[in-house]
């Protein structure tokens, strides 16, 4: 049984990133599950450190864009919208090229806050970054009217 609030392809999800960093960076959405969301990020001079190395805050910008479209995906959008309390990304191994693939599931789907994991591995497979990312969920009646 499928977590969402309707269905969706990945093109439609992608299209959610159209100009913004998701796009400055390369994220690109590649499959929908049931209960998960995955991306790609390539490992390239937009998301590398001095050190020749995949930049954390690149892991966590993909950590955060998995975990919020998500959030975001389960939520009537006409009455709901998510926005991101807190993040936190332990980076367990460097990688120098090719690309990460990222899959976020979640750990908690509240009235007012969700939970997601975020697991983000290299082109063979192992664990680059491990994150935990925190959504409040919010009432759009609630909004002031220039803040969406």
């Amino acid at each position: 049984m499928s977590i969402w609030f309707k269905e969706f392809t990945t093109a439609e999800v992608q299209k959610r990133g159209n100009n913004t960093m998701v796009d400055h960076i390369g994220i690109s959405i590649t499959k929908v599950g049931d209960d998960f969301i995955e991306a790609t990020m390539p490992v390239d001079h937009r998301t590398i450190q001095p050190m020749g190395i995949l930049h954390g805050g690149a892991s966590a910008a993909l950590a955060e864009t998995l975990g919020s479209l998500a959030a975001n995906l389960v939520v009537d959008p006409q009455k709901k919208y998510c926005v991101g309390l807190d993040i936190n990304a332990n980076h367990i191994r460097s990688a120098k090229s090719g690309y990460v693939k990222g899959t976020a599931r979640p750990l908690h789907i509240g009235a007012s806050t969700q939970v997601w994991h975020i697991e983000i591995r290299d082109d063979e497979g192992r664990i680059t970054c491990i994150s935990r990312l925190t959504m409040a969920v919010l009432d759009r009646e609630k909004a002031k009217p220039n803040s969406l």
